[in-house]
């Protein structure tokens, strides 16, 4: 797909451990953007594998995360965005709550349960149906 939808912004290890079919749905209409992780480029790579793309998106790591948040939100372009991270700062939380575009924020440190995945799943769900 050209023009997505949505971004998924998230560290590869939240791919890594979801099934290979899930991530396949769920990107048929957004777009990957990978952060650095305790894996390092490896896990990166790992994921552009298991996505079956040549390149990936890989936001740089910033000193802070208050600075890693704002590039993040920088970084969506107005689109709507499924974020998953190990936590969210309240400035992120409001952020996500007071923007115009439908913003998910999942809190895991990589492993998402089958509960995450459906509620991500659903979220892009109903971004489809608004869009078709």
């Amino acid at each position: 797909m050209s023009t997505p939808i949505f971004r998924l912004v998230t560290g590869p290890a939240a791919l890594a451990s979801s099934p290979a079919d899930w991530v396949e749905d769920l990107l048929t209409d957004g777009h990957v953007s990978l952060l650095i992780d305790d894996g390092g480029i490896q896990a990166i790579s790992d994921a552009a594998h298991a996505l079956g793309a040549d390149a990936v998106t890989v936001l740089r790591t910033e000193a802070t995360q208050a600075e890693q948040e704002q590039t993040v939100r920088r970084h969506t372009h107005g689109l709507p965005i499924v974020w998953i991270a190990s936590g969210f700062s309240d400035e992120a939380r409001q952020w996500a709550t007071s923007r115009g575009q439908m913003t998910l924020l999942v809190e895991s440190d990589g492993t998402l349960s089958d509960d995450e995945r459906g509620r991500i799943a659903r979220f892009v769900a109903i971004l489809g149906r608004q869009t078709d």
